[in-house]
């Protein structure tokens, strides 16, 4: 006797080939070997308790406050375990319950569709990226004299249009640059200031380049140049809260968004940030942002979340974040993550910025296995060698 450890669905398949199984039931063992956890908040009493019951009674389980049986809360919280298959049965019988079982139902529908959801198509002027293919990379360029890590590296014009060459021969798919930096601490810009930066750069860049370009900035003034730059992404770290205008600009145009959760302003957000459920509180504030943008008219196949690491974050924060990235899979949205060189590293590894390469790919890697679909990063060619061998493990097949 010995323990499987399955974490891909070939190696199912090959198990169950030993076995002898009729290869009609491969589907069927697929589904029984998968619990998908998922948490409901504030159930009454009375829900808690069917939903319990519900689960308990097709096999599966719900996991509900000890005191909701003796009725002294009003509220639980619960989660369920199911497979895929249990799940159906789950949705079939909370359908004929009271109103708010059956939207709860349909919520449950919803999300499990989500995360099934093996691909999205990202289409730019010139190139159309399928994300379930691979993890995509987009190249940091920061023409600022003050970011954490390159910060003056490549503030002078020549420098950063040939930085932005080179990582698109690295690789890159996207090259995403800023002209501000939103280091803790770091000293906000005037959007004049923002565009000054951009305009001997920018123009240059979008002409000698075919792959997209992001901006980095979270004024509308600002993306408002870069767009008509030739920018086919904005990446607001304040997903449209530092500027309410943001929101509007981009539903009048065709670029992509990435929306950032992300706890106070650049400078003061180090300072003792806390949360009582930090996945929770990320998730509903990006469910939050991404319906803000569609009632402001865009699209939600434009939209793009990021949960921020190192924006309002502890250490154990960051970690947690990443561990549990998967769990953003169920706002049905490409996941982001901007992991390199970042100050939780150097605080794991008591490293400075110009020596966390290594931390960064162990971040990229793992972050690869949870399923993000992005990664933002200043080590364009390392981080894409990294995460290609990390995929070829996961998914079982080289890519030669």
């Amino acid at each position: 006797m010995r323990p499987l450890i399955i974490q891909n669905e070939n190696d199912l398949i090959s198990e169950l080939k030993r076995t002898g199984c009729d290869p009609k039931a491969f589907p069927i063992f697929r589904e029984k070997v998968k619990i998908i956890p998922i948490k409901v908040d504030s159930l009454s009493c009375a829900n808690a308790n069917i939903l319990k019951q519900t689960a308990l009674a097709l096999g599966a389980d719900c996991v509900i406050h000890r005191e909701v049986i003796s009725g002294k809360r009003k509220t639980s919280s619960g989660i369920i375990l199911a497979t895929p298959r249990q799940y159906q049965s789950i949705i079939q019988k909370l359908s004929y319950q009271h109103p708010s079982l059956r939207r709860l139902a349909e919520e449950i529908k919803e999300i499990l569709g989500r995360l099934e959801r093996k691909d999205f198509v990202l289409r730019f002027s010139q190139r159309v990226y399928h994300l379930k293919e691979r993890v995509h990379i987009m190249g940091i360029l920061n023409i600022t004299p003050d970011s954490f890590y390159d910060g003056g590296r490549y503030y002078k014009p020549e420098l950063a249009i040939r930085r932005a060459e080179e990582m698109a021969e690295e690789g890159a798919d996207f090259i995403d640059i800023g002209a501000e930096s939103t280091r803790p601490g770091a000293k906000p810009l005037t959007a004049k200031e923002e565009i000054a930066r951009l305009k001997p750069i920018l123009p240059q860049i979008r002409k000698r380049l075919e792959i997209p370009i992001s901006c980095d900035t979270y004024k509308s003034e600002v993306a408002d140049f870069a767009l008509k730059e030739g920018c086919e992404i904005i990446n607001d770290i304040s997903a449209f809260r530092f500027d309410k205008k943001m929101a509007n600009l981009l539903a009048k145009s065709n670029a992509y968004c990435i929306l950032m959760h992300i706890k106070g302003r650049p400078r003061t957000m180090q300072k003792k940030p806390s949360y009582k459920d930090l996945m929770s509180e990320i998730y509903y504030y990006l469910k939050e942002r991404i319906e803000l943008a569609r009632r402001e008219g865009i699209e939600e196949e434009r939209i793009i979340v990021d949960p921020g690491i190192g924006f309002g974050k502890r250490l154990e924060d960051n970690y947690e974040i990443i561990r549990r990235l998967g769990e953003l899979k169920g706002l049905g949205r490409p996941i982001l993550l901007g992991p390199s060189r970042k100050s939780f590293i150097g605080l794991t590894l008591n490293l400075p910025p110009e020596e966390r390469l290594e931390g960064s790919l162990s971040a990229s890697v793992f972050a690869t296995i949870q399923g993000v679909h992005i990664l933002r990063v200043h080590d364009v060619l390392a981080t894409k060698r990294a995460v290609m061998m990390a995929e070829s493990i996961q998914k079982g097949k080289g890519n030669a």
